[in-house]
């Protein structure tokens, strides 16, 4: 039994022990979940995400149901699109926060690509959308 500490247990991922899939959200990316679902009951969740070298994104634009959504980039640049924003490179070392709802696609990225994403909640929905105007 894990103690809870404020509804949180203590949890840690060494990237020695982590194991990229191909189970995700995107087939052309690899997540490696950092254990934050489990330690927070599902309240948020974490991950490394990296591309899988040779696969392209189709460029399908969709949106999140969730409250909070972070990118970090660790290595490489990927080219995300958004509602009312317009094209954003994001490249090691550039941070995005995507409000809950807004239109996005990832347009393309490098073969290296790799970032660390955080959510709120931990599951959630994803709708595919129509461009924005």
């Amino acid at each position: 039994m894990t103690e809870l500490f404020k509804n949180q247990a203590f949890t840690i991922s060494h990237a020695d022990d982590g194991k990229f899939v191909g189970q995700g959200l995107r087939t052309f990316f690899e997540y490696r979940d950092l254990g934050i679902k489990d330690g927070t009951q599902g309240k948020f969740g974490a991950h490394v995400i990296r591309a899988v070298p040779g696969m392209e994104s189709p460029g399908a634009w969709h949106s999140h149901e969730l409250d909070f959504q972070m990118v970090y980039v660790t290595k490489g640049w990927v080219v995300f699109e958004y509602e009312g924003q317009g094209e954003h490179v994001l490249r090691e070392g550039s941070c995005v926060l995507q409000p809950p709802g807004i239109k996005h696609r990832e347009v393309r990225h490098s073969d290296d690509m790799e970032l660390i994403e955080i959510i709120s909640p931990a599951e959630f929905d994803t709708s595919d959308e129509e461009a924005p105007a």
